[in-house]
């Protein structure tokens, strides 16, 4: 029996240790390894080249948005099932465009975690329990767009997933730094923060940063710990 070969990633030590007793449990997935943080993750992936990774959206450094998008780019034949805390329909919608094959809360049961697990593996999506082929999830993505989107000016930006860079700039920002700072601190200009701080808020649909500060740490896109230490500016 050919194995579906599976990696996790989660920074929760207790939480790692029931998903890998849950997935040895069954005789055709095999646990390849297991990371703690983003950039492990994604070391570990490549090289490694599991079939199916299982991936927390709130990690340190690195959010799973952000390891999922990367990690697609590199091997775009890798599954990813994305696990979160925070359930809602654009928290699923933001998950797919970063490039997920599931989404699943972290109150799943096994066997529906197991079952996704060998859904993905076979080149499915599993969308709110229902397993869908390519087509079917182009068309949920659609349905969503004009669900959410109809009436919004820019709806197009509005589900573009956020940006490595965006996400760099929406986790200071929660910091309270200002453009400027936030210039200073990564090496670009004022402009640029401006124009991603215009495109961000334009795929969050909020309407300042404080706003997009809020609806980040809410999703846990950002730990409330990432947020801890004041800025104090260049040494």
């Amino acid at each position: 029996m050919e194995q579906i070969r599976v990696m996790i990633v989660d920074d929760h030590p207790l939480f790692l240790q029931g998903l890998r007793q849950v997935l040895e449990a069954e005789e055709d997935v095999r646990v390849v390894g297991a990371a703690t943080d983003g950039p492990e993750a994604l070391a570990m992936a490549c090289r490694l080249t599991p079939d199916v990774v299982l991936l927390d959206i709130n990690l340190p450094s690195m959010n799973g948005m952000q390891v999922a998008r990367l990690l697609k780019a590199d091997l775009p034949n890798t599954a990813v099932i994305m696990l979160s805390a925070y359930h809602d329909e654009s928290q699923v919608f933001h998950a797919v465009r970063a490039g997920a094959s599931a989404y699943c809360p972290k109150d799943v049961t096994p066997e529906t975690l197991v079952d996704a697990v060998r859904q993905v593996s076979q080149g499915f999506y599993v969308i709110e329990e229902n397993v869908l082929s390519k087509p079917e999830l182009a068309e949920w993505i659609t349905q969503r767009f004009v669900g959410f989107g109809a009436f919004w000016e820019g709806s197009e930006d509005m589900f573009m997933p956020l940006s490595n860079r965006e996400m760099d700039i929406l986790q200071l920002i929660t910091r309270g730094m200002s453009n400027k700072q936030v210039a200073l601190e990564l090496g670009i200009s004022h402009q640029t923060v401006k124009n991603h701080m215009t495109s961000i808020l334009r795929k969050l649909a909020v309407n300042d940063r404080t706003q997009a500060a809020v609806y980040a740490l809410r999703k846990g896109w950002i730990r409330l710990q990432d947020t801890d230490s004041e800025y104090r500016g260049p040494e």
